[in-house]
């Protein structure tokens, strides 16, 4: 049992490739180079991954610094099961599409939603979104 606490911990993860959901929604893929007290991160080598249904797309980001603060969730891959995914890897601009038509699809979900709400008197608010974090 490692007894380091906090931030510390993260030095065990140098040099290994990690993933990291963001505040944001986003999803890096990157190997940890640097960290500091406050937990913020240098990746190298990273990947912005995007998931739209069961596809996937990866855009290169090379080096990326990321405020501690904005890290949701962070976990090593491991190499010998990231290829027995059952997603499909689509190129770049299919998967950037798709994404544009699921947040379309969620805006009209919402709006009517809304227009629901408001014929029955009732107020609506709109749920809080990778959008609404800052």
């Amino acid at each position: 049992m490692n007894a380091i606490p906090g931030a510390a911990q993260l030095f065990d993860e140098l040099d290994k490739k990690l993933m990291v959901y963001l505040r944001d929604g986003r999803t890096l893929i990157g190997y940890l180079r640097s960290v500091d007290q406050f937990a913020n991160l240098v990746l190298h080598r990273t990947i912005e991954r995007i998931h739209v249904g069961t596809r996937y797309g990866d855009i290169d980001r090379g080096v990326f610094v990321i405020r501690g603060e904005n890290v949701v969730l962070l976990g090593e891959i491991d190499d010998t099961k990231e290829g027995a995914a059952t997603l499909e890897k689509v190129s770049i601009e299919e998967i950037l599409e798709a994404q544009r038509v699921e947040q379309e699809r969620r805006q009209e979900q919402e709006q009517l939603r809304a227009r629901f709400m408001k014929e029955r008197g009732l107020q609506y608010t709109a749920e809080i979104g990778p959008d609404d974090m800052y």
